[in-house]
């Protein structure tokens, strides 16, 4: 079992809750938090909480069944259904904290974890790339000192805060990606981790549904700027759009990174699908993820750790360790050569990813099979029709649409008559077919799409011709 992380009472009185003890409750000591009750196990601390599709409340029993020996609850529901509750808790001695919120709860239990601890919180945020510019910082700083790195993608107001208690006190550094979907949630991030180094890798549109603009999203975003104390260290891309906002009125130190102002950089040989010879600090690194865009979150990543004074060997071969992460630049090479980048999509990631394809030296066929962007709303038609366009202008031999969204790329190859083959599917089988009977030896498939769209499974069809991920 791990370490402990605090008692319940510590809990009770960190989290603001009244506690509810079953007789011969001996749980004292809680050594986990989950908020699902499939992973609750021994010695954790249940957080049910309220989703779209279900109640975690409804789940307590099953999280003691698995382990935990205490739950939060909602007051509100502690009231209604609190005798049902004691018996729940009555066989396996467990116990309960009492609060308003199990979400505000979480948070403010969180943060008052990470006060306790002495890594200093790096975080990391962006439209596009914020992921793999974390896994690239994390890459670099495991070749120098002891440090914490959230897990995935878990950047949200859950995510973060149930990361936080894996953070241990043997660490220099704890790396955060913050993400956000609307407004107010940044406010609740920085709150939970209080940030000392922060980078910004763009403001883009993911989320412009919520959000209502890039403006919006830039405000947002800038708050995780304006939590820095004076004198520490904020980067942003030195052609971002929004640097000069993003820098007004921030009290740390503001600084670009980029090919141009990260400092040590020497420039770079493009290597294709191969990723990048660099020139860094006076010697030769390679780096092995593709796209410019992978490149500046490299550069990123670069500028930050050395703001925490972390050495330029270790930087070097952290580059050079670097592995794409699932559905983020993954190559699999065989007869038909796939490049999949469907972990998530947005107008921004879309648009460099057949850009890349586009410029791509090739000697086959190159085929775009493109699912459809979530979260954006009133502008969903029009930057759907953006990507259509994007395609049309870049030497695509063939495109494959999937979702109503990517009805609107479909429609703009109409109107422009493209004179490859493309096809629109709203159904995954009728696409899977067509694909796998287009696709030939020599080909190359960008693979792409929202998360929803689980374009995986496009990847896996082709399996058959596929020899694994070799970058």
């Amino acid at each position: 079992m791990s370490e402990r992380l605090f008692t319940l009472d510590e809990a009770a009185a960190m989290s603001g809750g009244e506690v509810f003890r079953a007789e011969g409750f001996t749980g004292e000591e809680i050594f986990s938090v989950a908020a699902d009750s499939r992973v609750a196990g021994a010695g954790a601390l249940f957080v049910p909480l309220k989703g779209e599709r279900t109640d975690g409340h409804v789940h307590i029993a099953e999280a003691f069944e698995r382990g935990a020996r205490v739950s939060l609850t909602d007051k509100s529901f502690w009231d209604a259904h609190g005798e049902r509750l004691r018996a729940q808790a009555a066989r396996p001695r467990c116990a309960f904290i009492i609060v308003e919120s199990s979400l505000s709860a979480l948070q403010t239990l969180a943060a008052r974890y990470m006060e306790g601890r002495r890594a200093l919180p790096v975080c990391i945020s962006g439209s596009n790339g914020k992921t793999t510019t974390k896994e690239i910082t994390g890459a670099i700083l495991a070749r120098e000192a002891p440090f914490f790195m959230n897990r995935g993608n878990l950047n949200s107001e859950i995510g973060l805060p149930l990361s936080v208690f894996e953070v241990k006190n043997d660490a220099d550094f704890a790396v955060f990606e913050m993400g956000m979907n609307h407004e107010g949630e940044m406010d609740v991030l920085v709150n939970i981790v209080k940030p000392r180094a922060a980078l910004i890798t763009n403001i883009g549109t993911a989320h412009i549904g919520f959000l209502g603009s890039p403006q919006n999203i830039a405000a947002e975003k800038k708050k995780l700027f304006l939590a820095l104390p004076p004198k520490e260290k904020a980067y942003v891309y030195e052609g971002e759009p929004f640097r000069s906002f993003l820098k007004e009125g921030v009290a740390a130190d503001v600084l670009p990174f980029g090919e141009t102002s990260t400092p040590g950089f020497g420039g770079y040989e493009d290597l294709g699908l191969d990723g990048y010879s660099l020139c860094l600090g006076g010697e030769t690194v390679r780096f092995p993820l593709p796209g410019i865009y992978n490149l500046r979150n490299a550069l990123g990543a670069v500028s930050l750790c050395r703001g925490l004074g972390i050495s330029e060997k270790a930087i070097q071969a952290g580059l050079g360790s670097v592995k794409p992460l699932f559905g983020r630049g993954q190559i699999f090479r065989a007869d038909v050569t796939v490049l999949q980048d469907c972990y998530n999509a947005n107008p921004q990631s879309m648009q460099s990813a057949i850009d890349f394809l586009g410029a791509l030296a090739w000697r086959g066929r190159k085929i775009a099979v493109l699912g459809s962007m979530k979260e954006l709303g009133a502008f969903s038609a029009q930057e759907h029709r953006n990507i259509g366009a994007r395609v049309f202008a870049s030497g695509f031999n063939a495109a494959f649409f999937f979702g109503e969204e990517m009805r609107e790329a479909f429609a703009v190859l109409e109107e422009e008559r493209f004179s490859g083959v493309f096809r629109w599917f709203a159904d995954f089988d009728g696409l899977k077919k067509a694909v796998v009977s287009f696709a030939a030896a020599g080909d190359i498939v960008l693979v792409k799409g929202s998360r929803s769209m689980e374009l995986e499974r496009m990847t896996e069809a082709l399996a058959g011709r596929q020899g694994g991920c070799d970058v």
